[in-house]
């Protein structure tokens, strides 16, 4: 017997490449997962062998109720149209952020030529640095791995810049965690930046690459959309509301979340950075003042 034709000898073989690589019957179930694809998404093989990947976010389900997986992504489409797909999305890591990937589906066909599932590989697209603000002692932070608020002024003076002296259009949203101080109390330290790095992770995945995110307080995070107009803000802050509402991390076997509450504001001619980070400020204030009266009990209609 000829050394391939061993299925078990292939099947570790396909098992411990360091790309992502998985292999679903015409269910959607998963019957191989890689030492990749348990690297790049947190979750562990017997964790996801037998499962659907509808309806268990484990690949780029980024739409509500599964309906992009369903019907529009590369597996589904590989699948329905007998011909290799490809594409990219988003993936959910274990940990609770998604993850940028780029995905290639292939159809696998029986003896008789019917189609009995599909292999998928899928990488994690790097997202991109700035090598000089690495360099530079003091302006990445050290939990979330998003620039300091020193290294966010800067960029927002340099965008205020070219704001004033080009013309180029900018806006700012202001995320807060809220009642994180409560949070960090009751679960502990580790937990609470656990939860910061993973609501860090999901701004960067669904910003642009010529957009800035930093670490502007504890609880905060400042984002400039360089290059933006009012209805692309607005776009952006309901993306990331909805992207944000199912960020959690998992602790003590149960999962643990807080509101995000989202300002935003758009730069205006001759105006101030002092006075633009006040109204989104405001901004801000009044999306909390809402969420916390319309959760308080005492609040409701009679």
């Amino acid at each position: 017997m000829s050394f391939f034709d061993d299925s078990e000898i292939c099947r570790t073989i396909l098992e411990s490449l360091p790309a992502g690589l998985c292999v679903l019957d015409n269910q959607k179930k998963f019957v191989l997962w890689s030492d990749g694809a348990e690297r790049i998404t947190g979750h562990r093989r017997h964790e996801v062998i037998g499962r659907s990947c509808i309806g268990a976010p484990l690949l780029h389900c980024d739409h509500p109720g599964c309906e992009f997986c369903s019907e529009e992504c590369p597996l589904a489409r590989a699948i329905k149209t007998s011909r290799p797909s490809e594409g990219s999305g988003l993936l959910h890591h274990k940990a609770g952020h998604e993850v940028p990937v780029r995905i290639r589906a292939v159809p696998v066909h029986n003896r008789h030529g019917s189609i009995i599932g599909a292999v998928e590989l899928f990488d994690a697209i790097e997202q991109p640095t700035d090598e000089t603000e690495e360099r530079i002692p003091g302006c990445m932070d050290e939990i979330t791995g998003v620039a300091t608020r020193v290294a966010t002024q800067s960029h927002l003076h340099e965008s205020h810049r070219n704001f004033s002296e080009g013309g180029v259009q900018f806006g700012v949203l202001l995320f807060r965690l809220e009642e994180l101080e409560h949070f960090r109390s009751s679960f502990g330290l580790e937990a609470a930046n656990g939860l910061l790095r993973v609501v860090a992770r999901t701004i960067e995945s669904a910003l642009w690459r010529t957009d800035f995110v930093g670490r502007w307080a504890d609880a905060q995070f400042l984002v400039v959309l360089n290059g933006c107009r009012q209805q692309a803000l607005n776009s952006v802050c309901d993306r990331l509301r909805w992207r944000l509402a199912n960020d959690s991390i998992e602790w003590w076997g149960e999962r643990r979340s807080l509101p995000v509450s989202i300002g935003h504001a758009m730069a205006q001619p001759d105006e101030e950075i002092e006075s633009l980070l006040d109204r989104v400020q405001k901004s801000l204030d009044l999306v909390s003042a809402w969420r916390m009266s319309s959760t308080d009990p005492s609040s409701g209609s009679q």
